[in-house]
């Protein structure tokens, strides 16, 4: 397990792996802990940090005044799966499991389906909003024998 904190935020994780022998497809399976976070005060304050920074200065008062609406806050991780070819797609999910497939013919929403390369793979974490004190992550990449493993 990998943790992640705030710091990270609007940052990239890349992690290659290489795949040396013929295969059916490519499964990725994600999964980060905790989604929300929970404490509302803090919550509150990177709400009000965020409308100081993000919104026009005419517009504040009013955005601060419904600032609950954003309640709760999450965080939001990322795939993108490059082959040794180029890029075969991005998974911009909500979900904090996230199983994600792909072959010759058939894939996940968000990736390309088609032949299965050997050489050098990646696998990109995009860390969009790490909002609690730590965030862990486990990441696990595997090799699907046959056609029927993949969904």
């Amino acid at each position: 397990k990998n943790e992640v904190t705030p710091a990270d935020t609007q940052s990239h994780l890349r992690y290659d792996f290489k795949l040396d022998r013929p295969c059916a497809g490519i499964w990725v399976r994600l999964e980060y802990s905790p989604k929300a976070l929970e404490d509302k005060e803090q919550a509150m304050e990177l709400i009000k940090r965020g409308i100081e920074r993000y919104v026009e200065p005419d517009r504040q008062k009013l955005t601060l005044e419904r600032a609950e609406q954003y309640l709760p806050l999450r965080n939001l991780i990322t795939v993108s799966i490059d082959d040794s070819r180029g890029h075969r797609g991005a998974c911009h999910r909500q979900d904090p499991v996230q199983e994600l497939y792909l072959s010759e013919r058939t894939a996940s929403p968000g990736l390309t389906k088609g032949t299965i390369p050997e050489g050098t793979w990646t696998v990109t974490l995009s860390l969009h909003a790490i909002v609690t004190q730590r965030c862990a992550y486990r990441l696990k990449v595997w090799a699907a024998e046959a056609e029927e493993e993949l969904r």
